[in-house]
């Protein structure tokens, strides 16, 4: 599995906000959110807005620190509940950051909080926010969900770098991902060689693509092992299999649940 280009990321912060505004269109925009059951689903849809005009921000006026919110024009939505501006404003937000995106390349340098300090980062960093956060408003508006497979297993691949990152720079949860003799193995059951080794070595864990045995495993869907891997999916659930030590697989989804 490799990283998608710059513009395949371009295009897909801009077809996840289209396929997350069909969800909202038509929903009870007060309904609470299963998976972020702080949030409605009006709510779930500013924080995604908001998400990706901070990054447009940073993007566009090439931040060399963090920009607060608050110097973010248009951060906190739309003024009122009218879900026809919500939608626009959505829209606008999303194509507005992509053009920015677009217009800086990959290897601009902006801030991030992260192992890079480059605009690849951040296009890849909204593709992902914007799928795992519409797989939210499908559960919320009872929706059907789908990704390709190809954004399915890369969402995985930067959750992956996102929870090593944390164990790195010491993040409590994350620094308990270890322990040498254990493994958990990811499989997906559609697409031949998707599949993850997470191993548990006595400092840190690590990552590979490998067919073998593990401590756990779990089997299903690649769609559905990303909802698992981002906890929006139970592991409990019929729609995969879980062989094994079922405990250490809770034990990665509870220390890896920041963010």
């Amino acid at each position: 599995m490799t990283l998608l280009s710059h513009d395949r990321y371009c295009d897909e912060i801009l077809a996840q906000t289209d396929a997350l505004r069909a969800v909202l269109s038509g929903a009870d925009l007060t309904a609470t959110v299963p998976t972020c059951p702080d949030w409605t689903l009006r709510e779930l849809a500013v924080h995604v807005g908001g998400a990706h005009r901070w990054v447009g921000e940073i993007v566009r006026t090439r931040a060399a620190e963090d920009v607060p919110e608050g110097k973010v024009p248009g951060a906190e939505g739309p003024d009122g509940d009218d879900p026809a501006a919500l939608d626009a404003w959505l829209a606008e937000g999303a194509a507005a950051t992509v053009a920015a995106l677009r217009e800086a390349g990959p290897d601009a340098e902006v801030w991030t909080w992260a192992w890079e300090r480059r605009t690849a980062f951040w296009a890849r960093r909204m593709t992902h926010e914007t799928v795992v956060h519409r797989a939210d408003a499908a559960l919320a508006a009872r929706a059907p969900y789908t990704v390709a497979a190809e954004v399915a297993a890369d969402t995985i691949e930067e959750w992956l770098r996102i929870v090593s990152f944390a164990q790195e720079n010491g993040d409590p949860e994350a620094d308990e991902l270890r322990g040498g003799g254990r493994s958990l193995h990811l499989h997906a059951t559609d697409v031949p060689g998707a599949e993850w080794l997470i191993e548990f070595a006595d400092d840190r864990f690590t990552w590979r693509h490998a067919h073998e045995k593990a401590t756990v495993a779990l089997r299903g869907s690649l769609t559905d092992l990303m909802l698992v891997f981002n906890r929006r999916l139970e592991p409990t659930s019929s729609r995969v299999e879980v062989l094994g030590d079922a405990a250490l697989l809770d034990f990665w989804l509870d220390r890896s649940s920041f963010g």
